[in-house]
């Protein structure tokens, strides 16, 4: 896939000398996919990704530093994640059903498991239930929903021995990690043999992608600082002693929130301008029954027309740890 956007506004930092190589197959070389703002903030800073000319990992090339991050995330972007994920029981539900599919019970650790909504579908089972989570006060929420026993800050510094888990989960976390390969590596560690990684994220060759390019609302900048395509995550889990189980993915095309941008930034030309995404509020009852209507109506539509334009936007990957990992593994 190639798509190549240029929006107005000025590129965060200085252009670099060389970009450096890929972080999965080390190749060099990456060309410039795109440049766009923090659509969801309203900001106008451009940031710039580019893309993996071999197994088409896209990355931000101009990503904020770790300790500048937070300016970026706030008090709206926790309540919006907490709204769905508080609002959406069945794709809860699911997750859980396929869980099951592969493990019934055990040690889970959820990274970056919000205000617990997903481990609360497992309390009462037969689940001991972990999670990290950076926010505090969205962790204090989880241990008072569900009794999870949460680290609070960085997935690499929490302190979990080998070989403590069934099962981690990571449910659109992986993209925001400035270190993922190391992540993963850490995830293999942390799991039993043949125990599970089961893992959602945006897929950056789907559908939506390249249908919205620079308005797809999954690009999330500067927050999702890495996007992965079914190759490139196979090839990274690989790497780290990780064997795949299923890779499939889901139709997930965001269409009201792409749009939505697309909106904001043709009102803009003719200076009229709109609170952000990040600010909106909760609709009226009137807008509830007309939205209602056209995710009845319109969206499957658009959904299946939109869809032969590539695969799903979400990347639902199962991954098991191989029973020996190192020389001579299995």
């Amino acid at each position: 896939m190639h798509m190549t956007t240029v929006e107005s506004g000025s590129i965060v930092g200085d252009a670099p000398a060389a970009v450096r190589p890929c972080i999965v197959c080390g190749h060099q070389g990456a060309q410039e996919l795109l440049k766009a703002p923090d659509r969801f903030h309203g900001a106008s800073d451009l940031y710039r990704l580019v893309r993996c000319s071999s197994c088409s990992l896209v990355w931000l090339e101009n990503a904020p530093k770790p300790e500048d991050m937070f300016r970026h995330y706030g008090q709206d972007y926790d309540r919006k994640i907490a709204e769905a994920g508080e609002s959406s029981p069945q794709r809860w539900r699911d997750r859980r059903e396929t869980l099951k599919l592969h493990k019934q019970g055990g040690a889970i650790l959820d990274l970056g498991c919000s205000s617990g909504s997903f481990l609360e579908t497992l309390k009462g089972g037969k689940w001991d239930l972990y999670g990290v989570e950076m926010s505090t006060e969205s962790a204090s929420r989880a241990l008072a929903r569900c009794g999870a026993k949460v680290f609070v800050g960085d997935i690499l510094d929490a302190p979990f021995r080998p070989g403590s888990f069934d099962v981690i989960t990571c449910f659109h976390v992986f993209e925001h990690l400035y270190h993922p390969r190391e992540v993963l590596a850490r995830v293999s560690e942390w799991l039993k043999p043949g125990g599970i990684f089961y893992v959602l994220m945006p897929n950056i060759d789907s559908a939506g992608a390249r249908v919205f390019k620079s308005y797809w609302y999954a690009l999330e900048l500067p927050r999702h600082l890495f996007h992965f395509s079914p190759e490139s995550l196979r090839k990274l889990a690989e790497s780290v002693g990780l064997e795949e189980i299923s890779m499939v993915t889901g139709r997930e095309l965001f269409i009201e929130k792409s749009v939505h941008y697309m909106v904001d930034d043709l009102l803009r030309k003719v200076d009229v301008t709109r609170p952000p995404l990040s600010k909106c509020k909760e609709p009226s009852f009137p807008w509830k029954v007309v939205r209602k209507m056209y995710r009845m109506t319109v969206q499957p539509v658009l959904t299946g027309a939109l869809g032969l334009a590539g695969d799903g936007e979400s990347i639902h990957g199962i991954f098991r740890k191989r029973a020996t990992v190192g020389n001579g593994a299995a």
